[in-house]
Order: structure tokens, then C-alpha cells, then sequence
């Protein structure tokens, strides 16, 4: 009889155990809003400063020119803080439910219990998130690739195996008239000048196969397809003078690498003087001159063609070479 009543009953246990618990209860909720405050500290910190400048653009190309330009970037850097943010939050409760709910002993917890504030946030967190994001990505993107029906410049980009012709046009479409153009060659890149604060319409096609457009200051990659299909896009203006190397961005062949321009931003007077240079029946090279410009490109070289004597079936081989 005295064995059995000294035992101590489960009961017993957890009544003389809840103060304890009690404590650990607020501790935990101590710790939680810790980690609230914590995020939202870091959250203004972030917001309060140049966050693309300070971790290289979370990848994102930096120096755009065009206001289209800066608003991708900016969603992209938003985007990237908002993913960090939920991130930080996600670890948090995991380290927090890590420490918080620990095995303390071999007995087995509460199986049926749930937590319906935390499953509520679960559920409804992602929809929301989701939501935003493609909302302000529909915005942005509804923006960016807007076309007007009168813009101030339009240039025909022609792209062939492996260079570039830059078309000035006088209106819009395949009916409009050139009125000045440039030609790439082996040995020379070519350089398409457009004046700043001016609207411009960029029509591509191709002659041959698919290339891609690429001004990395544009942030705009666009194919140019061959036939009739004609990629269409605008900025609405260029905010920085300067030269700004431009690529194909697709794989379009042997000497695909090589096939560089160089997009020359100058005033529009500037721009207005060179395009009646050419006009006049002056060479590219000789109407940057006329506007004080370099010459020829400054942010890429020619490729070497290596066609020489050495390689590439030298002309002096005989015909009969190898009979």
C-alpha cells in the first residue's frame, strides 16, 4: 500500500510541470517576435539603401539606358528582396521549431494536435505572393513591350551570317523607305547611332538563319527571324550617351561569337547631322567624324577570318594537291 500511493501519476506530473511550460510558451513567443522584428529591421535596411548596387544586381545586368531598362530592374531587385525576406522567415520558424520542440524524453508527443493559424499562413502566404508578383510583372511587362504608332526614329535591324545592317527608315513596316544605312564587314564593325531622349522603333529580320539582338544596357534580347516575320520592339528613349557593345545572343553558326556592333548614343542634333552626312553620300566612318565621333567601334574588334595562306585551302595549293 505505501509503495503504490508513493507513485507519482502522469497527472501529477504535468500540473506541477506547467509553470514550466508556461515559461517556455513565452519564450518561444519571445523568440518569435524577436525573428518578426529582426525581419522587418532587415527588410528597411534593405529598402533603405542601393540593394542592386551592393550585391551586384542579385545577377541582374546593371547600367541600363532606357527607362525600360530600370523598370525590370527594379521588379528584379523588388522580387529578389521578397524572396529573401519569405526566406529568412521560412529558416527562422524551421531553427525555431528545431529548438523549440526538441526531444526531451522517449515519451511520444501529442499526435492529433495542429496549429490552424500556421496552416491558415501556409495556405494563403504563397497565393498572395503569387499574386503580386504577377501582378506587378504583368504591369511591368505590359509596359516594356509597348509599341506607339508614331515613334521619333525606327531602324530595320538586318542580321546575316555573321554581321549586322542597320536600316534608317522613314516610317513604319515593310513599305517604308530607307533612307540611310550601315553595313558591317569583316573588317569593319558596324556602328548604329541613335540620338538620346528621342523615341525608336528597332524592326527586325533576318536573311539566313535565327539570331538574337542583344544590347546589354538595352535589356532587351530579341530574336531576329528570318522570312517574313518582323520582331518588333520600342524604347522610349535613350537616357546616357556613350558606346555600348551589342551582340547575337543565339547561337547562329561557325563565327557566331564574333558577330558584334557597337551602339553609339550621341545629342540629337548630333544624330540629326550625322544622318544627313549620310544622306549626302558620306561613308559611316565619315559622318561620325563629321559629328566628332570616333570613327570606328570602340567596345569590340573584328574577327580574325583566318582565310590566309596558311589555312583554309591557301591559294597557291595545286589542284592536284594529295593525287
Amino acid at each position: 500500500m505505501v509503495a503504490r500511493s508513493s507513485e507519482v501519476r502522469p497527472s501529477a506530473v504535468r500540473h506541477s510541470a506547467s509553470p514550466g511550460a508556461g515559461e517556455r510558451r513565452r519564450r518561444g513567443a519571445g523568440r518569435l517576435a524577436g525573428l518578426g522584428l529582426g525581419g522587418a529591421a532587415l527588410l528597411v535596411l534593405l529598402t533603405g539603401c542601393d540593394v542592386g548596387r551592393s550585391v551586384d544586381g542579385f545577377g541582374w545586368p546593371q547600367g541600363g539606358i532606357t527607362p525600360e531598362a530600370h523598370r525590370m530592374y527594379d521588379l528584379w531587385i523588388a522580387s529578389c528582396i521578397a524572396a529573401l525576406a519569405v526566406g529568412v522567415f521560412v529558416w527562422g520558424l524551421i531553427f525555431w521549431c528545431v529548438v523549440r520542440y526538441r526531444k526531451r524524453g522517449n515519451e511520444l508527443p501529442v499526435q492529433t494536435r495542429y496549429n490552424l493559424p500556421m496552416e491558415f499562413l501556409y495556405t494563403i502566404a504563397p497565393i498572395l505572393i503569387v499574386s503580386v508578383l504577377f501582378y506587378y510583372t504583368a504591369v511591368v511587362q505590359t509596359d516594356v513591350v509597348r509599341t506607339t504608332k508614331n515613334p521619333d526614329v525606327t531602324v530595320e535591324v538586318v542580321a546575316f551570317k555573321w554581321n549586322w545592317q542597320f536600316n534608317y527608315r522613314d516610317g513604319q513596316g515593310t513599305e517604308a523607305n530607307t533612307v540611310a544605312s550601315v553595313l558591317g564587314t569583316s573588317e569593319v564593325i558596324p556602328v548604329l547611332v541613335l540620338p538620346t531622349d528621342r523615341s525608336i522603333r528597332f524592326e527586325e529580320t533576318s536573311r539566313d538563319v535565327i539570331h538574337s539582338f542583344w544590347v546589354p544596357e538595352l535589356l532587351f534580347k530579341r530574336d531576329v527571324m528570318p522570312g517574313k516575320i518582323r520582331n518588333v520592339f520600342e524604347v522610349s528613349k535613350l537616357e546616357s550617351e556613350g558606346a555600348y557593345v551589342g551582340r547575337c545572343a543565339e547561337l547562329c553558326g561557325s563565327y557566331h561569337a564574333f558577330m558584334n556592333f557597337e551602339l553609339r548614343v550621341v545629342s540629337p542634333e548630333e544624330y540629326d547631322r550625322f544622318l544627313a552626312a549620310k544622306r549626302d553620300g558620306k561613308s559611316t566612318q565619315e559622318a561620325l567624324t563629321a559629328i566628332g565621333q570616333d570613327p570606328y567601334a570602340t567596345t569590340t574588334q573584328p574577327f580574325d577570318t583566318r582565310r590566309t595562306k596558311d589555312n583554309f585551302n591557301p591559294d597557291d595549293a595545286s589542284a592536284s594537291a594529295g593525287s
